[in-house]
């Protein structure tokens, strides 16, 4: 008598991805995949790199922590870590984002700049002396963040971190709100436009801005809680901040795009999936900083502060439920 056959065992989908903690449970997926390769072999969808696209262009300038909400957004919907490369290449976008939004800022204070330059006089106009002050305040993030990048990239990644770093930087957003109330019950109302600005101003953002490299704290937030404090108005402080990151991100960004340009470039689904990330984060990074200009003249930033304290708890209470891991 022959043998009876074995019960063929059906292998599972290359697609299928095991059931987590996460809002939206994985469920097999027939569509063809496209896009942009990841460690663990997954390819992201178009669908995603837009949504983190646009998530990247809204929080990277709102003082919210843009860090925090690529960490959760991807772990609620059921999607990995979209990797170094694509962080990278997003980023991209919301620098082009800054450059469109305040283009008249930069020709002016590239403008300025040249000709104090030439006439010896570096500090001899308002914009002459912010573009000296924008490049002396980047030295120090550029220092500390070369000498301290095996630990950003590493340790300092942890949600634990990232949770500290969120409340860690509300308490600063929480006393510059404090002493700007302070102050305006006592007749100021904080120096307006660049020409305010002064030394100690872009000595005190761009050491602020150094504690950005700790994922969480939100280098908008810090920086224009720092110029605040300093006697700024929250208006000329937030143009000021986003001018002073320009050469910042500008670096950051472009270096880690070279570095990981093979798998960004490594296929026309790739290419693809990143231009579409990027287009949507420089969209919605220039209509974010428009908007927050225009806010913050007649607002506070007592909504971002609630909004992060919010945050903060979702996030510790995602890492507790075990639905966002320790480590990205």
């Amino acid at each position: 008598m022959p043998d009876r056959p074995a019960i063929l065992k059906r292998e599972p989908s290359a697609h299928w991805k095991k059931p987590s903690g996460a809002l939206f449970r994985a469920r097999p997926d027939p569509r063809p995949i496209h896009a942009f390769p990841r460690q663990n072999t997954r390819f992201m969808t178009l669908v995603e790199a837009i949504t983190l696209g646009i998530v990247q262009g809204l929080t990277e300038f709102l003082p919210v922590s843009s860090t925090a909400h690529l960490r959760i957004v991807p772990a609620l919907l059921g999607w990995d870590d979209p990797g170094a490369a694509y962080s990278a290449v997003i980023q991209c976008g919301t620098l082009l984002a800054v450059c469109v939004a305040m283009g008249r800022d930069i020709a002016a204070l590239l403008r300025g700049f040249v000709i104090g330059i030439a006439s010896r006089r570096p500090w001899g106009s308002a914009e002459s002396r912010v573009s000296c002050l924008i490049l002396l305040g980047t030295l120090p993030i550029v220092v500390v963040g070369f000498a301290l990048r095996k630990l950003i990239k590493g340790e300092a990644r942890r949600l634990e971190v990232v949770i500290g770093a969120l409340l860690a930087a509300t308490v600063l957003m929480v006393v510059a709100e404090l002493v700007v109330r302070w102050r305006s019950r006592r007749g100021s109302t904080g120096r307006q436009g660049l020409d305010g600005i002064g030394l100690s101003d872009g000595l005190g953002m761009g050491l602020a801005q150094v504690l950005a490299l700790v994922p969480g704290t939100s280098r908008s937030g810090v920086t224009i809680s720092s110029g605040m404090l300093g006697g700024l108005d929250r208006q000329t402080a937030a143009r000021f901040s986003f001018l002073l990151s320009l050469p910042a991100v500008a670096a950051a960004g472009l270096l880690e795009a070279w570095q990981e340009r093979a798998e960004i470039f490594g296929s026309t689904e790739a290419i693809t999936m990143a231009a579409a990330g990027t287009a949507s984060a420089a969209i919605v990074g220039y209509v974010a900083i428009r908007w927050l200009l225009v806010m913050l003249g007649r607002r506070t930033l007592w909504p971002f502060i609630a909004y992060r304290l919010v945050l903060a708890a979702l996030l510790a209470w995602s890492l507790a439920s075990g639905w966002v891991p320790a480590v990205g």
